[in-house]
């Protein structure tokens, strides 16, 4: 039966018949769930700035609240 290492914990356990997989137990599932929930995990890549120099226009319509109101 194949085994596998758990990515949490690093325990060995088997991969057929084992409903948390890739994780060992329901308990390192969930660890790792709330890992991802408390944004403790980063994907590595460049950074993204923001410009929020630009306008608020949507689909084309660069009318202002102040322009609407008119």
């Amino acid at each position: 039966m194949p085994r596998m290492i758990c990515p949490l914990c690093h325990q060995s356990s088997t991969w057929e018949g084992n409903p948390w997989r890739p994780f060992c137990s329901e308990r390192c599932q969930l660890t790792d769930l709330g890992t991802w929930a408390a944004e403790e995990y980063r994907i590595p890549g460049p950074t993204i700035l923001i410009d929020t120099s630009l306008p608020d226009s949507v689909e084309g319509n660069d009318d202002t609240e102040a322009q609407r109101e008119r």
